[in-house]
């Protein structure tokens, strides 16, 4: 099994065993994918690059804790809509391939449709 097949496994465990998914219809599921990426953003608000580097030193831990909670509405949502995320992620890398072709995205931070 890959690891994304077992992480969703044990999302979705973690789920049952509560009840939960009464609760989990799409809407809200997305708000808390957003509400959780939230919470990441709140770690570099008003923060300077020096800041940033020695703050992303210290808080590694909590950094990775918004992060697990990202992919794991993620994977929830990816499951619930019978979506496989793995298939999903490779198609959407190549179409940013043929979007961001090396020779005219290199070193630059344009939106693919000004290049």
């Amino acid at each position: 099994m890959s690891e994304i097949k077992e992480l969703i496994k044990k999302i979705v465990k973690f789920r049952d065993a509560r009840d939960w998914k009464q609760f989990h219809n799409p809407k809200d599921v997305a708000l808390s994918l957003i509400l959780e990426a939230s919470e990441l953003l709140e770690h570099f608000q008003w923060q300077s690059q020096k800041e940033l580097d020695e703050y992303v030193k210290k808080h590694k831990d909590e950094i990775g804790e918004e992060l697990a909670d990202v992919l794991y509405w993620v994977l929830l949502m990816s499951n619930d809509f019978d979506i496989d995320i793995k298939k999903a992620f490779e198609k959407k890398m190549k179409k940013n391939e043929s979007r961001y072709p090396v020779a005219k995205a290199k070193g630059k931070h344009d939106k693919y449709t000004k290049l």
